[in-house]
């Protein structure tokens, strides 16, 4: 759902699906090929949130802020399923492992890598193309060419996602069995590994 709040209405280019199950409130701007899967919540209520061209928000992640601030997720920011920023940016390019927590003021330098379940404090600064682990997150390495190289095909996945969704989600009734005719997914989308390849 896309609400307005005190005379905000959000800005989604109509290449980007938010999904209907997602909430996205007030002074939001989302570029092009963006993905925001279910359960995610972008409040703009507070501060304006900048979700530049490519970047995807999962299933349950929250994007909000303390008032006055404002906040921006970098071209092709990935955002795994239930991470929660708030009130940080997000580099170019960089990836939010699922369960992470980035707080106020932080900054995510472009190209980095935050590992599942990282809890990232307040002000922080991760330079760019770091791999950033645990609670509390540290610098542990820097992102390996073929690193980021795996990160970029994943987050591909995501920027094609929906122009898919526009084309063939649609709310339906269950089947109650399985049809003999139903179509194997197999050869729907390549395997993160043969999409390496391409």
């Amino acid at each position: 759902m896309i609400y307005a709040f005190q005379g905000y209405t959000p800005v989604v280019h109509e290449s980007s699906f938010v999904h209907p199950l997602a909430a996205v409130t007030g002074n939001v701007i989302i570029g092009k090929n963006c993905y925001i899967g279910p359960g995610a919540a972008i409040r703009g209520d507070w501060g304006q949130i900048i979700l530049e061209d490519g970047v995807n928000v999962q299933e349950n992640c929250t994007v909000h802020m303390f008032p006055g601030k404002s906040i921006t997720l970098k071209e092709s920011a990935h955002v795994g399923h239930g991470a929660i920023i708030h009130g940080a940016n997000l580099g170019r390019n960089c990836l939010i492992g699922m369960n992470t927590v980035i707080m106020d003021d932080a900054e995510i330098g472009d190209e980095s890598i935050v590992g599942a379940m990282a809890f990232v404090k307040a002000e922080t600064k991760i330079p760019p193309r770091s791999l950033v682990v645990g609670n509390p997150a540290k610098v542990i390495k820097q992102v390996s060419d073929e690193m980021i190289a795996w990160k970029t095909k994943g987050t591909q996945l995501y920027q094609q996602l929906p122009k898919d969704c526009h084309e063939t989600l649609r709310e339906v009734e269950p089947f109650r069995e399985v049809p003999k005719d139903r179509i194997v997914q197999e050869n729907t989308y390549a395997t993160l590994r043969d999409f390496m390849k391409k």
